[in-house]
């Protein structure tokens, strides 16, 4: 399993940020290769994403699930890759900070079978740019929406990057 966490500081409230991330399609849309998302119910959706390395491209599909809804403070989430042995989860955190909202976001992704220790090896480089990424894209999309207040919202708070990220990174150069 490799997993990595993204802290950003939206220069938003936390209720705002809530009302951003509450919406599952707009998480899908921030996806690199984001195709579709099918909202299955208030739980869960299929996002359909074009991924790629190279002249290697592929569609996947992703059925991703929220386990706990708890806002405007915590998410909790899992997903699986329809035909591929890739699975994982994640967790949504936000702490009020002033007059702007700290959020943390944590992913894993866990390969199975054999080709485990293959999956690992190439995304753990990957998952923490990929992770970074759409962090940044998460705040920049809440700001743009609702504006900025407070002090120097484009730093970022913490970056742990980890095996996960490097692994996205190279899911997506390896897809398209």
């Amino acid at each position: 399993m490799i997993e990595t966490t993204q802290s950003i500081l939206v220069a938003q409230g936390i209720d705002n940020v809530w009302a951003y991330a509450k919406d599952v399609e707009r998480w899908a849309e921030i996806m690199p290769g984001y195709q579709q998302c099918e909202i299955i119910d208030d739980d869960n959706s299929i996002w359909v994403l074009k991924i790629g390395v190279g002249a290697m491209v592929r569609t996947v599909k992703v059925e991703v699930a929220v386990d706990r809804w708890a806002g405007p403070e915590d998410v909790d989430f899992h997903f699986a890759l329809k035909g591929d042995p890739v699975t994982g989860g994640g967790t949504y955190r936000a702490v009020r900070n002033g007059e702007q909202t700290e959020v943390a976001l944590r992913v894993e992704v866990s390969g199975t079978g054999p080709m485990a220790p293959m999956w690992e090896a190439m995304g753990g480089p990957v998952l923490p740019k990929f992770a970074a990424g759409f962090a940044s894209q998460l705040k920049e999309r809440i700001e743009a929406e609702y504006g900025a207040v407070g002090g120097d919202a484009a730093m970022p708070v913490e970056s742990k990057p980890s095996l996960l990220a490097r692994f996205w990174n190279w899911l997506r150069r390896l897809f398209g």
